[in-house]
């Protein structure tokens, strides 16, 4: 047991804690909240058990937890004494105090992909952006088309740098030509307000405001998602159609903007709700659902849903060094467009040839990949993993990696080097999983 006093939280972070879980490791983190010279202090009890001597890279993961470099003062969302009252492994992510799991993931994964789960996505940064000249601003930082999109349409979009290296992926909610909701990734919200605040030049009518403070965010997906949220509604939700929303909503007593939006593979919904309601439409929900085999799940089975679905996470598949093209977001990216920021560079890139491009590999030796590490073909290094793991549906280690062009050809080997040894993969077609959205 290590304990620490310091005044702040100390936590597992997310890859050490799912790698915890995978290899049968065994940890519990607790905060304790104790009053001291006026002041909230934090107490974080850690305990880590490795079952035989090969697992000696637990006490790399005790060296990152007691790091000064790892030690923050974590955000939290408003569930987050919802999360401790059901027991939930709590984890830094991205400077986020939130669950990685409840249960166990494979668990939370399958219940996910059978019935129905319900993620807490509060972390998730909202921006809204109002005025005459808003449709024509954002067709300006966005890749995508909104030119001609319907009000309440949702719209997915990276917005890149000039050299086409990715700023963030977006999900923008049109309310209407004058307003829009762009939801940001959680760790990425400061800095895209900040890209946003620098774009706004000369004399435009717009108004750009970071209200992520004002929302409470819920995301509840699987097969049985539609009939457990109806309960909790008298709108008929079959109205809402695949990456469109309904504006006013009312959920269990509370206004709500509710999408047929998600990042499972799975049909389902994301809700938004005011910050100081979304502990109330939670418990409902999970009140409500419990009975049809909705349970909470945490970011372990968040992360390996949308990795068997090939959905990208921004800093694995998307980063300032790759492209929305490299990533094979191509649907996403319109050089048909007049102008938009990155352009020069993505028709580039277009016009010359990929020379690396996404792909998904399974393992063919033993080994699960993970993010960053090397992929060869005999001494030439070819690629790097982007995202790596055990897949509880295909009951496969799997991977998506960078790769040169030439190697992106479905059925070609390599070699991932795992712990300093090359094990052997083959490129496979992605998705893993086929995505099972209600259109």
């Amino acid at each position: 047991m290590i304990l620490y006093n310091v005044g702040e939280i100390t936590a597992l972070p997310a890859a050490a804690a799912v790698m915890a879980v995978e290899h049968g490791l065994g940890y519990e983190s607790q905060v304790i909240k104790t009053e001291e010279g006026g002041r909230l202090c934090f107490v974080v009890f850690l305990f880590c058990l490795w079952q035989d001597e090969s697992r000696r890279f637990m006490i790399l993961l005790l060296g990152m937890i007691g790091s000064p470099s790892r030690r923050l003062i974590m955000k939290k969302t408003p569930l987050y004494e919802n999360h401790l009252n059901l027991n939930a492994k709590m984890i830094d992510f991205g400077g986020w105090l939130l669950p990685v799991e409840y249960t166990k993931i494979m668990e939370e994964h399958r219940q996910v992909r059978s019935t129905a789960g319900l993620f807490d996505v509060s972390h998730m940064g909202e921006i809204i952006i109002r005025g005459r000249d808003a449709g024509s601003f954002l067709q300006e930082l966005l890749t995508n088309d909104i030119s001609k999109a319907a009000n309440h349409k949702v719209i997915y979009s990276p917005i890149c740098y000039d050299n086409g290296g990715v700023v963030d992926d977006l999900l923008i909610y049109k309310f209407s030509d004058d307003h829009y909701l762009l939801v940001t990734n959680a760790s990425n919200t400061d800095k895209d307000f900040d890209w946003i605040k620098e774009h706004l030049k000369g004399d435009v009518d717009v108004e750009a405001v970071n209200a992520s403070h004002l929302w409470g965010q819920l995301a509840i997906q699987g097969p049985l998602a539609e009939p457990i949220l109806q309960e909790c509604t008298d709108f008929p939700l079959r109205d809402i159609r695949f990456f469109t929303f309904a504006p006013e909503v009312m959920v269990s007593g509370v206004k709500a903007i509710i999408s047929r939006t998600g990042y499972t593979g799975e049909d389902g919904f994301e809700i938004y709700v005011p910050a100081e309601k979304v502990s109330m439409v939670w418990e409902s929900l999970l009140e409500k659902g419990t009975t049809k085999g909705l349970v909470p799940v945490g970011l372990g089975a968040r992360d390996t849903l949308r990795f068997e679905a090939a959905l990208p996470l921004y800093g694995h598949e998307l980063s300032p060094g790759i492209t929305p093209l490299e990533a094979g977001l191509d649907h996403f990216v319109k050089l048909n467009k007049d102008s938009f920021i990155g352009k020069e560079a993505l028709m580039r890139q277009h016009t010359q040839g990929l020379q690396r491009k996404l792909a998904g590999f399974e393992m063919v030796g033993r080994g699960i990949p993970r993010n960053g590490y090397d992929i060869m073909d005999d001494a030439n290094r070819i690629g790097f993993v982007t995202s790596g793991s055990h897949s509880p549906t295909l009951g496969k280690n799997i991977g998506m990696a960078m790769l040169d062009i030439g190697y992106c050809q479905p059925g070609t080997e390599f070699d991932v080097i795992i712990r300093n040894k090359p094990v052997r993969a083959r490129t496979v077609e992605l998705p893993f999983y086929r995505k099972k959205y209600k259109k």
